[in-house]
């Protein structure tokens, strides 16, 4: 049987938040089957578990953030990144404020807090979506199109590409496809950062937003180029990050999908639209357990998810 699986013991972690710059304390704990992924805002008077869904999203902008308003529990798409990439079904996240730090701007720090911790093997079958049918989401606005897409695909497989016209953006590669099956998540994806621009500093702090943001985690760069005085991690780190929020964003959904994804300038926004338009849909869909691991797409299998 093809198992689900959590932590094995408690960790902890203290960070910023990226958009709120407020302290945060972040603690990781073991969870049963059948639990999902549950966020917890403990320093409320009355904490109230959120267990993520596509219909717990209710603010996408610069962030997937779930909840309410009055317990909003946001930017957790790099966490769920890292929990996808290492398969990681069932585990209860406390906060001590409203975000989700943000560490190096990458999904890293999180896999190395779940490794440490250790992966425990659970006695249920894991769960999957099976895409039985394509499933698109499209926005045309002033010339320009965005759009996501899911189809069928014996496997998990994500296929990216991006368009700022900027300088330093446009000198790296533009499109990435990584395979979750022939890939390798830790290595590939989880270092990538996530980046902004200077020119939109002002108007993000003006509405709250990017004010823990810095050169220590995220890629900044001004009209030109890249300001880290250390370059980028990848070549193609821009569209790779924009693979890691969608492999976070797209974990929301509460079950791993057995599906190809292909998107053109989506973002957190579409990517939830996309879980919505699919879930409204039941004939596009449909629940898939193995009882034998080895009928389990490659890269699922838990060898190839004990990195």
């Amino acid at each position: 049987m093809l198992a689900q699986r959590t932590i094995r013991t408690l960790n902890q972690a203290t960070g910023v938040g990226l958009h709120s710059g407020r302290r945060v304390d972040l603690t990781l704990r073991p969870a049963p089957v059948n639990t999902g992924i549950v966020f917890t805002r403990v320093d409320l008077p009355q904490p109230q578990p959120v267990r993520v869904s596509a219909d717990a999203v209710f603010d996408t902008r610069m962030a997937s953030t779930i909840g309410s308003e009055q317990a909003r529990i946001s930017t957790i798409e790099h966490i769920m990144s890292a929990c996808a990439g290492l398969g990681i079904d069932n585990l209860y996240i406390d906060l001590t404020a409203e975000e989700v730090p943000i560490f190096d701007g990458s999904s890293a720090p999180f896999v190395y807090l779940l490794q440490q911790a250790g992966i425990e093997v659970q006695s249920a079958a894991r769960r999957f979506v099976r895409v039985t049918k394509p499933v698109q989401v499209r926005v045309d606005s002033m010339g320009q199109s965005k759009w996501a897409r899911l189809e069928p695909y014996n496997g998990f497989k994500l296929d990216f590409e991006i368009d700022f016209s900027h300088p330093a953006v446009d000198l790296t590669g533009q499109s990435v496809c990584f395979d979750m099956g022939r890939g390798h998540y830790v290595k590939e994806i989880a270092r990538a950062r996530t980046f902004g621009f200077t020119r939109d500093v002002e108007a993000l702090r003006a509405n709250g937003l990017a004010l823990g943001g810095g050169l220590d985690n995220a890629i900044v760069m001004d009209d030109y180029k890249i300001l880290n005085e250390g370059g980028l991690r990848y070549d193609d780190e821009f569209a790779r990050h924009k693979i890691l929020d969608a492999i976070g964003d797209l974990y929301i959904l509460g079950s791993p999908l057995l599906a190809a994804y292909s998107a053109y300038r989506s973002g957190h926004a579409m990517n939830n639209e996309l879980l919505r338009a699919l879930l409204a849909q039941p004939d596009a869909w449909e629940v898939a357990t193995f009882d034998d691991e080895q009928q389990a797409p490659q890269g699922f299998r838990a060898g190839a998810l004990a990195y």
